[in-house]
Order: structure tokens, then sequence, then C-alpha cells
């Protein structure tokens, strides 16, 4: 494409992520400056750069640290009328994280004419919004998750939801990354479908291609237990009620009691990992589960690669790229029909997240190496062939040409 100029607006980039929302990001903006656009990625924090990101000119909104850029308290201490006074004066707070982002980029937009602004997800949406009223340029709102996928389905963050609507609203185009997020976005916020494209995520494409040695050492214990006969089940992911964890171990308890030989692991962390601890503990199935703790890079991997089955047992998944991720390992697929990943990749097991006995059918009938396993891997590795950020950033630049000639 001709050179575009693409302010960008995120919350993170590897190695600073928290989760699939950064590794995306910076997928998505490889591909689109091989193509030719020059893009200015601003994150909410400044930290050492990285070679993974030299395509493009990332820029610090703050000073604050990669690790505060979710502030020290939740979101949750805020309603619709502002700020809680419950939360001491000088706690860096997600708020104040936001609205000093918004303070950069009103000061940035002085200097840097963009010719479209892409913004990922609420947490930078009044930064967009600020953007398009006072520079006039198009927006493009890209969804990688709302609020009803955060709460689990339940009622979320009413900040969150406003600041979310306005940001859909004053959209010139929307991204949704699969097609439930987009009927989300039509049912909860009331957009019209016609503004609104699906584009799907694909693998990070350094995970596919680099250079990678499974180390036996790193997780000793687990390849004592697959020595002896034990199939190992994986799930990778925030410690959350969105993830579906706590139905993830009664399924569990229930293949165990048919099948002994399964070793549950969890790699992740979140405030739900006290209680997934105490459910395991309650069930009398504390020896077979593992909790590995937060893990990225190799560790993370490594994971993939020693593990047989990986589930994502996500009560809503707007995509799941750790489901792509595991494939690529050889892993056995099993995926709630609520996660996006499903629209793309259907040789699997699948299952409702709340239907934990077939969760555990599912988890017996390919813990045995059979047939059915095999057979659903080899065509889930032609699936995933259709897959390619250079294809998703062709997409997306179809998009931005259009506002730039409407715009014009």
């Amino acid at each position: 494409m001709e050179e575009m100029k693409v302010l960008m607006l995120g919350w993170e980039l590897p190695p600073h992520n928290s989760g699939g929302l950064g590794v995306a990001c910076l997928n998505l903006s490889k591909a689109l400056a091989k193509d030719g656009a020059k893009i200015d990625f601003v994150v909410p924090y400044t930290a050492p750069l990285s070679e993974q990101t030299d395509f493009m000119n990332v820029i610090s909104a703050t000073k604050y640290k990669p690790e505060q850029k979710f502030g020290q308290e939740k979101y949750g201490a805020y309603n619709s009328r502002g700020y809680d006074k419950t939360v001491p004066k000088n706690t860096i707070t997600i708020r104040k994280v936001q609205k000093d982002y918004v303070k950069f980029i009103k000061k940035h937009l002085m200097d840097f004419k963009p010719d479209v602004i892409h913004a990922h997800d609420w947490l930078t949406f009044e930064a967009a919004i600020l953007a398009k009223k006072n520079y006039g340029v198009p927006l493009v709102a890209h969804v990688h998750a709302t609020e009803f996928d955060r709460s689990g389905r339940r009622g979320g963050n009413k900040l969150v939801e406003e600041i979310e609507r306005n940001g859909l609203l004053m959209a010139d185009k929307i991204i949704a990354v699969s097609g439930a997020t987009k009927q989300i976005i039509m049912d909860k916020y009331g957009i019209p479908a016609d503004k609104i494209d699906v584009i799907y995520n694909s693998i990070d494409e350094d995970f596919a291609k680099k250079t990678y040695k499974y180390d036996e050492e790193d997780y000793y214990y687990l390849e004592q237990m697959k020595e002896r006969g034990c199939t190992i089940v994986s799930t990778v992911g925030r410690f959350t009620v969105q993830k579906g964890l706590k139905n993830f171990i009664k399924a569990a308890r229930l293949a165990l009691f048919k099948n002994p030989k399964l070793i549950f692991v969890l790699a992740g962390d979140g405030e739900q990992k006290g209680e997934l601890l105490e459910l395991a503990a309650s069930y009398g199935v504390s020896k077979n589960v593992v909790f590995t703790g937060f893990v990225r890079g190799k560790q993370l991997r490594d994971i993939y690669e020693l593990s047989d089955i990986f589930v994502m047992s996500s009560v809503s998944e707007p995509f799941g790229l750790t489901a792509l991720e595991a494939a690529h390992h050889d892993d056995a697929i099993i995926l709630t029909k609520q996660s996006g990943v499903y629209e793309v990749i259907r040789n699997v097991m699948s299952y409702d997240f709340w239907d934990t006995d077939k969760l555990a059918n599912a988890i017996l009938a390919l813990s045995d190496g059979s047939v059915l396993s095999r057979v659903l891997k080899q065509n889930m590795h032609a699936e995933c062939k259709n897959l390619s950020w250079d294809d998703i950033a062709k997409q997306v630049e179809l998009i931005y040409n259009k506002l730039d000639k409407h715009k014009e």
C-alpha cells in the first residue's frame, strides 16, 4: 500500500504483555509495516525498547513502569460518577494511567499527523476519541475483548462499559476478532452489523519460525509422570472468571474417577488462584493438579510441548491465540463453543463451557492416543495454515484505504 501514517494506540507489547493482546498488536503492526505503513505505537509505560519492535516507532506516554499499566488498584474502584474517594490520593490507579495517556496523545498529535487512528480495546478508547474529535482523523476501534467477556458473561464494570460504548459509537469502523465478538458488540451496544468487520488473529510469526528446543529438565516432575504412563492435560491463561477454570477442575475430578493417570496443568496466575487451589484440595485431586505460575517465552512453549491435550475452558473467549500455539506443538485441542478460535479451527473436541461432563468425556476420549486424536491433529494443522498475519494486514489496509478516501 502507499505509505500511510498510523497512530496505533495499545496498552502493551511483548515482552511487557500480560496476555495475547500484546502479541496480536505486535504481529499486526509488523505485517502492516512490512507493507509500507509508518506506525507510531503508543504504550502507557516506559521500558527499554525490544528488538522485536524496531520496525516501528514505539513511544512511551508516561514514565510509569510496565507493571503499573493496570494501576495499583483495580478499575472496580471506580463507577460512572468518577473517582472513588476510598482509594488513597497518591495511588497510581488505572484511571490515572488512562488520563495521563490521553494527555500525552493530545500533545503528540501537535507534531504527528496520522492518516488513521487504530485503537486496541477500551483502555485506549478515550485517547482515540479525543484524537478523532480534535483532529478529525478516521478512527478504527479494534476489539480483542469486551467487558461482557472479561466479566464472564456477568454484569461488568459500568464505567468500563460506558468507555467501551463511547469508543464503539465514535469509531468509523470496528474490527472484531471473531463473529462471536461482533455479535456481542451488536447485542450489548446496539452497533449496526455493517460497521463491524470480523478479522481473525493468527499465530505469532516468531513463535512459529524461531528455533526452539524442548528441555526436559524444565518440567522434570511432569516428564517423570509421562514416563509412568500419565497423560498431561494443560490450560494456559489468566486465572479469572472469564477463563472458566473452576469448571476445568470440576471436569478433572470427573475424568480422574475413570482414569487416575491424568495430570492437569494450569499455567498462569490471577485473582482466582487461591480459590482454584482450595477447589482442587476439596475435591481430593491436588496430587493430580499442578500450578506452574505465570509463564512466557520458552517456559510457555515447554508447557505446550509436554502436553498431550490442551483445553480452553473459557466462559467467553473473543479469540484464543493459546489454542493456535498449542496446535503448533501438536496437542489435541478441546475448546468451548464460546471461543472465537472455534470459528477457524474445527478439528477439535468442543463443548459448552458449563458442561463439565462433556469436557471430562472429551479428555478421556483423547487420553489414550486414539485414532480420533491423530486424525483431529492432522486436519487441524491444515486449518491453521490458512491463517496468516500478512493476509490479516491486507484486510486491515482495505479498511484504512476506504476511510482515507472517505476523509478526502
